[in-house]
């Protein structure tokens, strides 16, 4: 399939992320161009999706869940055949801190808001405050249903796919991926990567972030 680039900052080469374990083998290339689809459309319950994310340092490691903004899921024939999902950057949470034991000040941190507005550290939500994943398909390919889409973040898109577990009925639809590896970099998402920082020594936090997807919607 033709590669476009919808990103005007990154020009990057094909990128494979490597398999971790308890993650699923996750592919990210450059942006592909998005076909429309007709089919009936699902609107996502935003209190019943949820998206988990988890990400390590030397010293330790911390997870959390961001929310979604809106979405829509397509289905033609019983089978999805599109999406489009707005991610609340602003709704980013730590879980494994509790409250005035850091978690305000790492939560800040990640959304780049308190005293750390106007520094760029990691997701910048004033000047993006939020994501989005559009679905270009899904495949069945070796026993496995795969998800193929465009995730774009702080103006930068990338093709991602993934493996999921795919439930349609009349009324509703689920989508829950499995546990996905990132590289947070190909996104500008670049504080303390030592890929692109030589001066970090040991105060370097990983590249790779994990995510897992659990996005539900009604008719």
């Amino acid at each position: 399939m033709k590669k476009i680039i919808l990103s005007l900052a990154i020009i990057a080469s094909i990128l494979t992320v490597s398999c971790k374990k308890d993650a699923a083998e996750t592919q990210t290339n450059d942006a592909e161009k998005i076909t429309a689809v007709q089919g009936n459309e699902y609107n996502a319950d935003i209190k019943a999706s949820v998206i988990n994310w988890g990400g390590s340092k030397p010293g330790g490691k911390h997870r959390g869940t961001i929310n979604l903004q809106d979405g829509v899921i397509t289905v033609k024939d019983n089978k999805v055949v599109g999406g489009k999902f707005t991610i609340n950057m602003s709704t980013i949470t730590v879980t494994d801190l509790k409250a005035d034991d850091g978690k305000e000040d790492l939560e800040a941190h990640l959304k780049g808001t308190g005293d750390k507005a106007g520094q760029d550290h990691f997701f910048n939500i004033q000047k993006y405050p939020t994501g989005l994943f559009v679905i270009n398909k899904v495949e069945d390919e070796k026993g496995k249903t795969i998800v193929y889409g465009n995730l774009s973040l702080k103006n930068i898109t990338k093709a991602v796919n993934f493996p999921a577990i795919i439930s349609v009925s009349d009324k509703t639809v689920s989508i829950e991926s499995d546990t996905l590896v990132l590289n947070r970099t190909y996104w500008g998402v670049n504080y303390g990567s030592k890929s692109i920082f030589d001066n970090l020594k040991d105060k370097f936090i990983n590249d790779e972030i994990q995510v897992k997807v659990n996005v539900k919607a009604t008719k």
